[in-house]
């Protein structure tokens, strides 16, 4: 277990640049693997329900799969932290990470629920991960520019669903476009599609392996969860906290709900008309305007307080889902990939103010907002049951409805850190 003196790296009220520019720089490349892995769901859906012929509830047990790990293994992956330290965790998280990525190869031999499995045991990695990284980066800087500080580091994650459909399409989903009607395909057909995915989850496997490595042979600055604040008692009595793990919770279901639908959702004729391959090129614009809100955001917000731009971008959400609904052809199309831009800022934000000051709490709250983003898995399947019986296109009020409760939770705490903005 990691053990250190405050002094080891300063107190997070005490901001000292040049020390943390290397570690910061350092556990960015954890948030951009797990943003790559992440939007590859997004491409796995599409193909395994061509491959398989699923409706779209029965292709949302991806989404399922891979986030109901964050519920169940959250507060384990806490509980390892605080046993482990923060670098020891980020390793194990990696090293778990690379075995789900290498069953995706027996996996398309052995048909749809060892997918499933396989996504869940790389959700697990990632969620050993999510527990590590973020309160680090809370923790390594002034807490005033917590929010900003977060919402930087996650663009990298950003950059990484940006490059992680086109790749993705190129790799996958070009089989389908040249396939045959699903309906119609033979089992050889299938057969060679399903093993579209080996070679591409082969790669992740081996470079997540390399970065478990080097992470184990690098020197990394130690915390404790006693530097980030002076929150006591119990846990589930710290009402900020309560209130971030159900707009986590939402958040991520909403981001990841519309993210799975884009590509069926251009497909129809009424909208794009886009082939699955170009459909997912299109989608990178999605998660690429994420990225590029964060570096914004990053700067917005140390002027302007989280909590007023949360509840603005959240807002403008609403209004973009509610074009997409009711619009038509490429009007509706790029209403909800803008979604994408005002997303950006949420999950750090909501993070980051979830956090603030808990102290020796903070990985337990930490586990509690990571296994909030069994959002993930809930929001996508109450999404697709209202597109299998009202349509996908009016569907899309489900996730509007999520982007009220972080309007609220944005207006509620629009005045955090405005004393210390300064700072």
């Amino acid at each position: 277990m990691e053990r250190a003196s405050s002094a080891a790296i300063g107190t997070a009220g005490q901001a000292q640049p040049a020390k943390y520019t290397f570690p910061l720089t350092i556990v960015t490349a954890l948030f951009f693997m797990w943003g790559l892995l992440t939007s590859l769901n997004d491409i796995l859906i599409p193909h395994l329900k061509s491959v398989y012929n699923l409706t779209y509830v029965q292709a949302m047990l991806v989404n399922l799969a891979f986030f109901s790990g964050y519920f169940l293994l959250s507060i384990p992956a806490g509980a390892l932290i605080r046993r482990t330290g923060y670098k020891a965790g980020a390793v194990i998280g990696l090293a778990v990470c690379a075995v789900g990525a290498a069953l995706f190869y027996p996996a398309a031999t052995s048909g749809y629920g060892l997918f499933l499995f396989a996504l869940f045991v790389l959700a697990g990695g990632i969620t050993v991960l999510q527990v590590a990284a973020n309160p680090y980066v809370t923790v390594l800087g002034p807490p005033a520019t917590a929010s900003s500080r977060l919402n930087l580091t996650q663009a990298l994650n950003s950059f990484g669903t940006f490059v992680g459909p086109p790749i993705g399409g190129y790799l996958i989903l070009s089989h389908i476009s040249a396939a045959a009607d699903p309906n119609n395909m033979s089992a050889a057909e299938k057969l060679a599609q399903a093993h579209a995915v080996q070679g591409p989850y082969l790669g992740l496997a081996a470079t997540l392996a390399v970065l478990a490595i080097l992470f184990a042979v690098i020197r990394l600055p130690i915390i404790k969860d006693e530097d980030a604040g002076v929150a006591s008692g119990s846990i589930f009595s710290q009402k900020r906290l309560m209130l971030g793990v159900l707009a986590i919770f939402v958040y991520v279901g909403a981001e990841v709900s519309i993210g799975s639908f884009l590509i069926n959702y251009m497909g129809d004729k009424s909208i794009a008309g886009f082939a699955p391959e170009l459909a997912a090129n299109y989608v990178a614009y999605y998660w690429g305007g994420a990225m590029v809100g964060r570096f914004i955001g990053s700067a917005v917000m140390r002027t302007i307080s989280p909590g007023k731009v949360l509840a603005f971008n959240a807002a403008a959400c609403i209004l973009l889902l509610v074009a997409t609904t009711f619009g038509h052809g490429h009007f509706a199309m790029w209403a909800v990939l803008l979604v994408g831009l005002f997303n950006s800022i949420m999950f750090p934000t909501i993070f980051s103010m979830s956090v603030h000051e808990l102290g020796p709490l903070t990985s337990q709250g930490s586990g509690l907002l990571v296994m909030a983003i069994a959002g993930g898995a809930v929001v996508p399947v109450i999404q697709a049951q209202a597109a299998d019986v009202i349509g996908l296109q009016t569907s899309f009020l489900i996730p509007a409805v999520c982007y009220a409760y972080i309007l609220y939770f944005g207006a509620r705490y629009a005045r955090m850190f405005v004393e210390v903005k300064a700072v």
